[in-house]
């Protein structure tokens, strides 16, 4: 067991993280609480934490890739990450396998290079295909039994951003990244 920033990381959650290249995120429940705000006009309206924000661009900052794969679909998402610098943005989608089967080709990995943070039963189809599955902490208990990890923080508090820093941690590369507060 290592001493992580957050908290206690088993060693075998630390050597599948040595090997990850491609970061696969889900959004609503991860970059957010979980909870849509829906306006009386209709706008949907959520909250994202600026911590995941610097962590995302930390890791954009080295030789890593990040795809967001969510099954809603909504304008504030798409201008979220595209702000973050997150060009792999598959929205609306409802099996998550398809995506993650074109991001291995594209980026010519295997599914052990890969790292999937999610929250419900729609996210287990990849979590159980990557190398490193992670759930947050208050996700469905059901997906944190299929999961390598478990993050110390809840989903929209910063759990992306503790996910990140253990893959730049585990890489000897977290005093090389440069993020931003976005």
């Amino acid at each position: 067991m290592r001493q992580g920033l957050y908290g206690p990381v088993a060693d075998e959650v630390w050597q599948k993280a040595t090997k990850i290249k491609l970061l696969i995120c889900d959004v609503d429940g991860v970059f957010s609480d979980g909870r849509i705000y829906l306006s009386n006009s209709g706008e949907e309206l959520k909250a994202f934490h600026t911590r995941d924000g610097f962590g995302i661009r930390s890791l954009l900052s080295t030789d890593f890739h990040i795809a967001i794969i969510t099954g809603r679909k909504s304008q504030l998402v798409e201008d979220r990450m595209t702000a973050l610098g997150v060009s792999d943005i598959y929205q609306g989608v409802d099996d998550k396998l398809e995506p993650f089967n074109e991001l291995l080709a594209k980026y010519d990995l295997t599914s052990d290079q890969v790292a999937y943070i999610g929250d419900d039963m729609v996210d287990l189809p990849v979590m159980q295909q990557v190398g490193l599955a992670v759930c947050v902490a208050d996700g469905h208990p059901y997906v944190k039994q299929h999961a390598d990890m478990i993050t110390h923080v809840s989903g929209g508090f910063g759990a992306v951003r503790e996910l990140t820093d253990l893959l730049l941690m585990s890489q000897d590369k977290f005093d090389a990244a440069h993020g931003m507060s976005i």
